[in-house]
């Protein structure tokens, strides 16, 4: 028709979060204002103001305990406790206390004293080069939004109001408005802020949700009502695509469906390379409710059993028998398949309820994991006890995290052997010849490998510490993100180091971090010598096809070029090549 008006497509690339391809209309999300209007009060009025805040809080307080309460039983455990750090901060008495003395001494309503408190609180933490602190930052301007809109009677849950399916645009999205996400009508998001690292990022990733994020200007390019399509591997977003975009993404979302279905058909398969060479693939879990999910994905066993959400979600510090309780049905689940069952890595940021630890400068390098279970004995004990019960059934194994010297191997031994004589004169049943491991995480720990050998059966790479700890790098850091690099010399000189000296001593090695899951960089951990791979129960089909379809051998001359390289982009090169040459498929559907 004549004088009719089309708009343009606009191409974006931002980072993809959530897999998935997705073409609907957008629906933009308006920012809710917090500008607080000012107005004088008198002192008679005071206590009014300071019930309407405290009103408030109570309110604020309900509504986060709902979200983490239905996040919990969508998501589990480890993303409910998100909602944790925004419990601590409407809860928080120096914070609350600050807000009251301002209203009695200025005079104003509360509304803008409380965005000036919480304003030079976050601006304070943002400040600090640390990316644990600087996301607290953010926790408090999200609950400060939540507290404002309750001072007005407004609601902050616009993704519960939406009614027809769409993909939100947003200039940002907090925790609490991905934790609200109805996947009828909300296909996908995209906004202008975000990392791939940022709690909003891992949570779409769990609701399976196609996100892209970190796109800058899509709040300006993308209008309401225009449609929008992404492609959540790739982190590509198209406004108002052409017809020929469409139909090219109509067939490669029909292509994504065939290999996801194709991958479906591995569940039974051996993690066999072509050449006959085995690489048993195990998973990671945190919850009791993953198990079914693991035989089911094509995995055999766990790899990994991080028991510290078993505290995390409980009011209180989880017995011996609660424990047991879990172990064992873990163990019968898996049967005969291994269990290995990592001992608490409590500190840090996960911290159960009614456990006091003193606030520490740099919890991350602080007293957490091993140290933490040395430094509370009768705590470790009763966990020690529980796994050691469990172990009738002989498939589980034990595992002691954030080890960074022999001693602390030592030390764990020593109360191991202790738990095991109280036992024995109980005359309680037990595995005498449980096999202990220990993770490597820390550098420290790599490279005296072969002081730890003698005293365990097998290590286990948390690649994901070990990177950081090596390269000094914080991934969660957009300043330095780009240093973290697997593919580092240093890191592929570790873990070669780490299995030779595994092999010399008759032990075993798994990689239980994030280069496990990553399939292009499965052929370099085979090639030089892991033995095992645990990963999410997710990421298991996806592993499983890189193996059967990679030559061992193949997999053997890639380690030595990698060895022998100089730069970890040659290196990533070298791999990527690889599996674009194998299964070039994988990237279609992981990025």
């Amino acid at each position: 028709m004549a004088g009719e008006y089309t708009k343009s497509e606009v191409a974006l690339k931002g980072i993809g979060v959530s897999p998935g391809i997705v073409v609907f209309k957008a629906l933009l999300l308006t920012p809710q204002t917090d500008k607080a209007v000012q107005r004088s009060i008198t002192p008679e009025e005071v206590p009014l103001e300071i019930v309407r805040f405290e009103e408030a809080l109570i309110s604020t307080h309900d509504q986060i305990k709902h979200i983490q309460k239905q996040v919990s039983e969508v998501l589990g455990d480890e993303h409910a406790s998100i909602f944790d750090a925004h419990i601590l901060v409407v809860d928080d008495r120096t914070f609350i206390e600050d807000v009251i003395r301002s209203i009695k001494k200025e005079l104003i309503n509360v509304e803008p004293v409380l965005q000036t408190v919480a304003n030079r609180y976050a601006d304070m933490l943002a400040q600090v080069q640390d990316s644990y602190l600087s996301e607290r930052a953010a926790d408090i301007r999200d609950v400060t939004k939540r507290i404002m809109a309750n001072l007005a009677g407004e609601s902050l849950d616009q993704m519960k109001q939406i009614k027809e399916p769409c993909v939100v645009v947003a200039h940002d999205l907090s925790p609490s408005d991905t934790a609200s996400i109805d996947k009828t009508n909300v296909k996908a998001f995209i906004t202008d802020l975000g990392s791939s690292t940022s709690h909003t990022a891992i949570m779409a990733k769990a609701l399976e949700v196609p996100a892209v994020v970190g796109l800058h200007n899509i709040t300006a390019v993308a209008s309401h009502g225009d449609t929008v399509l992404i492609d959540g591997a790739k982190g590509l977003v198209f406004v108002n695509p052409s017809e020929e975009r469409i139909e090219e993404y109509r067939i490669k979302a029909a292509g994504q469906e065939q290999i996801i279905s194709e991958l479906a058909q591995l569940r039974d398969k051996p993690p066999e390379t072509k050449d006959g060479y085995l690489v048993p693939i195990t998973a990671n879990i945190e919850l009791l409710a993953e198990l079914d999910g693991v035989d089911a994905r094509g995995a055999k066993g766990i790899g990994l059993f991080r028991t510290e959400f078993l505290f995390l979600g409980s009011k209180s510090l989880p017995g011996e028998e609660e424990q047991l309780e879990a172990y064992v049905e873990a163990a019968k689940s898996q049967d005969p398949s291994p269990v290995v069952i990592r001992t608490l890595d409590l500190g840090a940021d996960k911290l159960p309820a009614g456990f006091e630890n003193p606030d520490e400068l740099n919890p991350f390098l602080g007293d957490r994991a091993i140290r933490l279970c040395l430094s509370h004995p009768e705590l470790f004990k009763t966990q020690l006890r529980a796994i050691l019960r469990a172990s009738v059934h002989e498939n589980i194994r034990i595992m002691y995290p954030m080890v960074s010297c022999v001693q602390e191997v030592m030390d764990a031994n020593t109360l191991l052997r202790q738990c095991m004589m109280e036992l024995s004169k109980s005359g309680i049943a037990f595995n005498q010849d449980i096999q202990i491991g220990t993770m490597i995480e820390v550098p420290s720990a790599a490279l005296i490998a072969d002081i730890i050998a003698p005293h365990v059966s097998f290590f286990s790479l948390g690649t994901n510490d070990l990177i950081q700890y090596t390269m000094a790098v914080d991934r969660g850091n957009e300043n330095v993100a780009h240093l973290y690099k697997p593919t580092h010399m240093a890191i592929i000189r570790l873990i070669d180091y780490v299995v030779k000296v595994s092999q010399k001593n008759g032990l075993w090695t798994c990689v239980c971090g994030q280069m496990a899951a990553s399939p292009q960089l499965v052929p370099l951990l085979i090639g030089l010598g892991v033995d095992e791979l645990s990963v999410s129960p997710s990421q298991a089909p996806v592993i499983k096809d890189v193996i059967r379809k990679l030559y061992y051998s193949d997999a053997v001359e890639l380690a030595q070029k990698a060895l022998n390289s100089s730069s970890s982009e040659h290196v990533q090169q070298l791999c990527y090549d690889l599996i674009e040459k194998i299964a070039p498929e994988v990237f279609e559907i992981s990025g």
